[in-house]
């Protein structure tokens, strides 16, 4: 009896969890980090932006 005890908490036993959890964590931030890479080197982010530093700026009003 005590021999299946042991086994069903060796079965039980989630101390890789946290490490999967990790993994896939930082999988999905690198991947977040390429797509919003990717969308602020395109052309219409970069203007926009240095449109908008431009005008703050700037000594005239819009």
């Amino acid at each position: 009896m005590q021999k299946t005890l042991d086994n069903k908490a060796k079965i039980l036993n989630e101390d890789g969890m946290s490490t999967i959890e990790y993994a896939m964590g930082s999988l999905a931030a690198a991947a977040l980090a390429a797509v919003l890479y990717a969308v602020i080197n395109g052309g219409q982010v970069s203007s926009a932006i240095t449109s908008i530093i431009t005008d703050a700026l700037s000594n005239t009003p819009v």
